[in-house]
């Protein structure tokens, strides 16, 4: 009974992220703009997996100064939600994960490095791929259906941003978000 209650449970997380992706990719996704506190939207998330990485002993390094962005909330909640919460999962026990965020002129800079697994060069570009997984043989263990970094970046390009990544097997990750500071829907933004 359980292995059939966790195999549902994945396979509704695959069905509401397939939707999600499918949504976001139409012309027709809602986009709610507001302005916020960004550094608390990203505090609010660590708190959430708070159990997580307590669990793991795992050291956040935060660099969090106030700042105010125009965007939507609900949809930047579910990146800084996929990245960190990745960070955490291949990060192992006492490992450091460092959150900064640095406001420019007209934009934000948002950078998750960890000292995780890491990431081969050559899976480095696909891993924004749908469905793609990279490290093979740790998949069954971690979970996901390789659909939240599809997303991510989808969202992100909604609000005419962009991620890029660098890593070393073995020596952690590091995830580089830049979005402006006011968001304006674009109208063709396939």
């Amino acid at each position: 009974m359980e292995i059939i209650e966790r195999e549902s449970e994945r396979l509704t997380r695959l069905s509401e992220n397939l939707l999600k992706l499918a949504s976001l990719e139409s012309e027709h996704h809602p986009f709610h703009p507001s302005t916020y506190d960004l550094d608390e939207q990203l505090r609010r998330v660590l708190v959430f997996y708070e159990p997580q990485w307590s669990e793991k002993e795992q050291v956040l390094d935060l660099n969090l100064p106030r700042v105010k962005i125009s965007a939507d909330a609900d949809q930047l909640n579910q990146v800084w939600t996929n990245l960190l919460g990745n960070a955490i999962k291949f990060t192992p026990p006492q490992g450091m994960i460092q959150l900064k965020l640095a406001a420019k002129t007209d934009h934000v800079v948002i950078s998750i490095q960890d000292t995780g697994i890491g990431i081969k060069k050559e899976e480095q570009e696909r891993i924004f791929e749908r469905f793609y997984k990279a490290d093979h043989a740790r998949q069954r263990g971690t979970g996901g259906s390789g659909l939240g970094l599809a997303i991510v970046r989808k969202i992100l390009e909604r609000h005419q941003g962009s991620i890029s990544v660098a890593s070393e097997p073995g020596e952690g990750t590091l995830f580089t978000v830049i979005l402006p500071i006011i968001t304006y829907l674009q109208k063709n933004h396939k």
